[in-house]
């Protein structure tokens, strides 16, 4: 007759070894015996006591991030500290102490700066509306539209006009734009001379307008390869959602890429400005000087910059006249600060509603 076995008993349990039928005390005694043991070859898991592997690594690349930080900004506070203290002479100086300054031709100082920074923001505006469109249509072409190597190449002729030193730039200006230019100027004179913006052109070519024409073709690699990188980065499954919902290649750019790469062509636009704000061998060699406030753009001796006028007069000048070019550049810096404050101001508002989010 069979036996059941105890109701108890766990259903394909081990069998108990001999260590399970001793006490607690035993137990406890023999597991720390065999804790001891030595373990066979290979068995043995190597345990490594000390610093972390990679620490002083870590440490070293975290000081020169920091230091590099902080060289930028020490540097940026040693430049302001420069220029505020040469330029406090000229803005506490009385009208008798600028006097003997020629180039200032007997004005104090914010109605001889003011001209100056007109000039400045003149034609950088100019330079930029020139310049942005174009950029934006190139990068296109070159992201989208073009072959492989043709793109390729387009990219690599940017990225090298934007290593052609400005006084080229500005040999090119003087000796080919200006001629070409001329009987341009002449026609706009004579159709839409009623308009003051067009009024009273007189060869040569020496204008602001001119001026700008070089600070837009100086600009746009600039501009133009960090839009290219933006437009590269679009997210390719909006591109494709876009044309699966029926819409032609310009609506697909128009409803995919532009929105996406909109804060890039911000900061591509405010990277080009500051270049246009501080350039001076290219203005200095094309455009004739003038102190005046006024859009006639084709006139010649009518505006000027503040680069220009600095790299101009700062030969001859000594002393107070010292202080006051240096009090301009001041201007010039304090301008270029607002206008990249201005610009990632912009972009923080409109990152919320970029097509990266």
């Amino acid at each position: 007759m069979a036996t059941t076995p105890p109701h108890d008993a766990a259903e394909g349990a081990p069998p108990a070894g001999p260590d399970d039928a001793r006490p607690a005390s035993q137990q406890e005694a023999g597991l720390a015996e065999r804790a001891q043991r030595p373990e066979p070859d290979g068995a043995q898991t190597a345990i490594r006591t000390g610093r972390a592997p990679g620490r002083t690594g870590n440490r070293v690349f975290t000081g020169l991030s920091f230091g590099a930080g902080l060289l930028i900004m020490v540097v940026l506070a040693l430049v302001t500290a420069f220029l505020v203290g040469q330029a406090l002479p000229a803005f506490t100086a009385s009208s008798a102490d600028l006097e003997d300054i020629s180039f200032m031709r007997g004005q104090g100082f914010w109605s001889y700066v003011a001209p100056l920074v007109f000039g400045t923001l003149l034609s950088s505006l100019i330079a930029l509306a020139v310049a942005v469109p174009l950029s934006i249509a190139v990068a296109l072409f070159i992201s989208h539209f073009a072959p492989r190597r043709l793109a390729q190449g387009l990219g690599y002729l940017v990225d090298l006009l934007a290593a052609i030193p400005s006084v080229v730039f500005g040999l090119w200006g003087f000796l080919w734009l200006v001629p070409l230019l001329d009987p341009l100027y002449s026609q706009l004179t004579e159709t839409l001379g009623f308009i003051p913006l067009f009024a009273d052109y007189t060869a040569p070519a020496k204008n602001i307008m001119t001026a700008s024409l070089v600070l837009a073709v100086m600009i746009l690699p600039i501009i133009t390869a960090t839009i290219r990188e933006v437009f590269l980065q679009t997210p390719k499954l909006h591109e494709e959602a876009s044309l699966a919902l029926g819409a032609t290649r310009y609506e697909m750019i128009r409803q995919a890429v532009l929105p996406f790469g909109r804060s890039g062509i911000i900061s591509a636009s405010m990277l080009g400005l500051g270049r246009a704000l501080g350039e001076t061998m290219a203005v200095l060699m094309i455009l004739s000087p003038g102190l005046g406030i006024n859009l006639r753009v084709l006139q010649a001796g009518q505006h000027q910059t503040i680069a220009a006028n600095i790299a101009a007069q700062f030969r001859e000048a000594f002393g107070m006249s010292v202080n006051v070019l240096i009090a301009t550049g001041l201007v010039l810096f304090i301008i270029t600060f607002a206008v990249n404050s201005m610009a990632r101001w912009v972009i923080a508002r409109r990152a919320e509603f970029s097509g990266a989010n």
